[in-house]
């Protein structure tokens, strides 16, 4: 089932029984997945940052978007206006398919994976997960790579409350690791 129709069709009814919400525009839903790529070791390499570039197209399906440092920072060699960093966001139709990917492709090709850290929420309804190889998704043969790199998605939802953002990704199918008792 597509995440869209499993958010209208299950999730939506079973987030109003948990939470108790009398409207369905209270249930919390996800607004975006922002993937970014921090350049470090790759800052002085034009030819890597756009071998970075290909990697992100092919893996989120948009071109990525160049963020620049604001100011100069001696002690790490960067330059005003430098390019430090690559995201995308993705919204709509984008997004499901990127999360469906997700959650049934990419997590369990995660090596020693044991489930999501429940420490990842930051207070304001979003939940980041970091990846420190790139090679885990699907689109990306290992074979043509020279270079690994890593890469964050924050999920961004339109609540404030960690709580109701845990019980949203979990019945879309997140994984998150079980406490023990």
């Amino acid at each position: 089932m597509i995440l869209k129709e499993l958010y209208k069709k299950e999730i939506v009814p079973k987030m109003k029984e948990h939470f108790g919400y009398k409207n369905i525009l209270e249930v919390p839903n996800i607004q975006k997945v922002t993937v970014n790529v921090g350049l470090g070791p790759f800052l002085k390499e034009t030819k890597y940052i756009d071998e970075i570039i290909d990697t992100l197209k092919k893996i989120t399906g948009q071109a990525p978007v160049k963020t620049m440092a604001r100011k100069a920072i001696a002690g790490f060699s960067i330059r005003k206006n430098q390019v430090i960093g690559l995201k995308v966001t993705l919204r709509g139709e984008n997004m499901y398919e990127f999360l469906n990917k997700l959650i049934n492709a990419v997590f369990p090709r995660v090596r020693d994976f044991r489930g999501l850290s429940t420490k990842s929420f930051d207070g304001s309804g979003n939940y980041s997960v970091g990846f420190k190889e790139h090679t885990v998704f699907l689109e990306v043969g290992s074979s043509d790579l020279e270079r690994v790199h890593g890469l964050e998605v924050c999920i961004t939802t339109n609540t404030k409350k960690d709580e109701e953002v845990k019980k949203l990704l979990e019945l879309y199918g997140f994984p998150f690791k079980k406490k023990n008792n």
